[in-house]
């Protein structure tokens, strides 16, 4: 229980945890592994399915509509979602409100471009439901899962997005 406090005390601080401690609270993707299936309809009514995205880069964001910091991540993946989706990179917000919340999750999506769906409806989530948010996986054009990025108090920083992503890109282009 404790393991479990000190755990949720340095989500919420976004502090970089090591793979196998996360991964054993959380049932999370473990990085270097391949990543879990995801299968989920889009708002925009596409169906979304990471194994159809090899090839390309993918960021699966996780955040909620009561989230200060992933309101304050959402121009910053817009913006990063805008500059490389021409050059690989796909992207999908995956809300973990509740399915009532349709309308909310909709309306904080607004001015936003990138791929967004209710993680409750998705007919395969390989994910699950993470301890804290946001939270960001960053997958490799081969299927991997290369980084999980804790977004803290200020959500994932334009930053941290060009030092993992950027790289990943450049790789998948080359080969």
């Amino acid at each position: 229980m404790r393991a479990a406090a000190r755990l949720l005390a340095a989500l919420a601080l976004g502090l970089a945890l090591p793979a196998a401690a996360a991964t054993a609270v959380i049932g999370a993707p473990r990085i270097g592994q391949r990543a879990p299936a995801l299968i989920v309809r889009e708002f925009g009514g596409r169906q979304f399915n990471l194994a159809d995205e090899r090839g390309h880069v993918v960021l699966v964001s996780l955040w909620a509509t009561w989230c200060s910091p992933c309101h304050a991540e959402m121009p910053v993946l817009q913006a990063f979602y805008r500059r490389f989706h021409p050059r690989g990179l796909e992207l999908i917000a995956l809300s973990i409100d509740q399915s009532a919340s349709r309308a909310r999750v909709r309306q904080a999506l607004r001015g936003f471009t990138y791929p967004a769906a209710l993680a409750r409806t998705a007919r395969v989530d390989g994910f699950g439901e993470p301890l804290a948010v946001p939270m960001t996986y960053v997958i490799d054009a081969q299927g991997v899962v290369r980084a999980r990025l804790l977004g803290g108090l200020s959500g994932v920083t334009r930053r941290q997005l060009d030092q993992v992503v950027a790289p990943l890109l450049a790789a998948a282009r080359r080969g």
